[in-house]
């Protein structure tokens, strides 16, 4: 009778420490981490001003917001890697390894972010792109597509460009391209654009990145001879600014029509005004700005705010690399957003799938800088291109650096 007794609460000790297992088992299941991490991957070596641009956006979205993610609290890991794709690389290793990290946002480069498109899908490594414009980052041909942005897009610049140059009486377009993942996309853009114009026999020159004047000079010079009334240039600040300051050298009769990546550094500050305007100097950008835009409750609430967390860079509405500001702000705030809507366990991957769906969906409108966005994104498909893209052709807009060195808006 003892040993059936013992058999018996053997037995029903062995249930409890199953349900007991179980109920341990289901709560850590379903338990929400304690913390998330953007992370931040940017040259913050030769393009500062856009990563810190990107990054204070992010930062005020989420200040609005308690620095919380649907009620969790976020912290911010910076990374830096200098323009050099397999140090990019390394920082999306890095995240894949962290428990915690829920969104990965790419900086000025399309480079690293086109080579390993892949990876990044198969990883399933929820990337945000709020400045780098290569065509292919967000055209991964699968739904599994982790990839989403909120910024210029090439396969709209180069109509945009185009159609702008030829209203300013361009007759002999000629392009000049950093011979890059980057400017290849720009190539294709540029080209079919210039196609649809009938303007078919139009040149190209590629350049790399690290040029000196002496080079920029030469560039130049063979374009000269080429009897160009205007350039499509496509380079970052540095390289763009030696060729523009070699166009005024050269006293060449060329206007230039650039892609935005001039103004991701510090190029007004180191081509004068003076020289900017000989070369009838214009550039694509998104169509807000503070320094432009008329102002509203809402956006001078986003630039007071800005103020406060970074006072010495809010001085004035007139902000370098002022797009990474408003694209990192608005995307944040559609992530955000996004997040309100999904239930999160102690699965990375399975949060990150979960945002990829919710970013996918339809929900209650989103106040942004540059518009409202109401369904800024959709599962993407072949028949879909642009389904993880945020903007459209009606929010492009050209600009110029005016006298005071500021980004200013002359087109809508």
């Amino acid at each position: 009778m003892a040993e059936k007794n013992l058999k018996k609460g053997g037995g029903a000790m062995l249930r409890n420490l199953f349900l007991i297992f179980l109920a341990s088992y289901s709560c850590c299941s379903f338990a929400s981490p304690d913390v998330f991490k953007i992370y931040f991957d940017a040259d913050r070596t030769g393009h500062l001003e856009s990563a810190m641009s990107i990054e204070q956006g992010v930062k005020v979205a989420f200040a609005q917001r308690d620095n919380k993610l649907s009620g969790i609290p976020v912290k911010f890991v910076t990374l830096d890697h200098r323009g050099n794709v397999r140090r990019s690389k390394k920082n999306m290793d890095k995240f894949l390894q962290d428990p915690n990290a829920i969104a990965f946002v790419g900086g000025l480069h399309s480079s690293p972010l086109i080579k390993y498109r892949d990876f990044i899908n198969e990883s399933k490594l929820l990337t945000l792109v709020p400045w780098a414009a290569g065509g292919p980052i967000t055209r991964y041909p699968s739904k599994d597509n982790f990839v989403f942005r909120l910024s210029v897009d090439d396969h709209k610049v180069g109509k945009h460009l185009v159609d702008f140059a030829l209203q300013q009486q361009c007759v002999k377009p000629h392009m000049l391209l950093e011979n890059t993942a980057w400017g290849k996309s720009n190539y294709q853009s540029i080209s079919s654009a210039l196609k649809d114009d009938s303007l078919k026999e139009t040149e190209v020159t590629w350049f790399s990145w690290g040029i000196n004047t002496v080079q920029a000079r030469l560039l130049l010079e063979g374009i000269k001879n080429e009897k160009a009334d205007c350039i499509f240039m496509v380079a970052g600040a540095r390289e763009g600014a030696l060729l523009v300051k070699a166009v005024a050298d050269l006293n060449l009769n060329i206007s230039i029509y650039s892609h935005w990546g001039i103004s991701g550094g510090d190029f007004a500050q180191t081509v004068p005004f003076e020289i900017r305007n000989k070369a009838n100097l214009h550039f694509i950008q998104s169509c807000f700005n503070f320094y432009s835009s008329a102002e509203n409750a809402f956006n001078m609430q986003v630039f007071d705010d800005a103020k406060r967390m970074f006072p010495v860079q809010f001085k004035s509405h007139n902000i370098k690399a002022p797009a990474g500001f408003v694209h990192g702000y608005d995307l944040a705030s559609v992530f955000i957003n996004a997040a309100q809507h999904v239930k999160f366990s102690d699965d990375i991957v399975d949060n990150r799938i979960a945002m990829k769906t919710a970013l996918e969906s339809s929900y209650a409108p989103v106040n942004g800088l540059i518009k409202k966005y109401n369904v800024p994104f959709s599962e993407f498909t072949r028949d879909k291109p642009d389904a993880h893209e945020a903007l459209d052709n009606g929010d492009l807009c050209m600009a110029i650096y005016d006298d005071m060195n500021a980004v200013k808006l002359i087109e809508k």
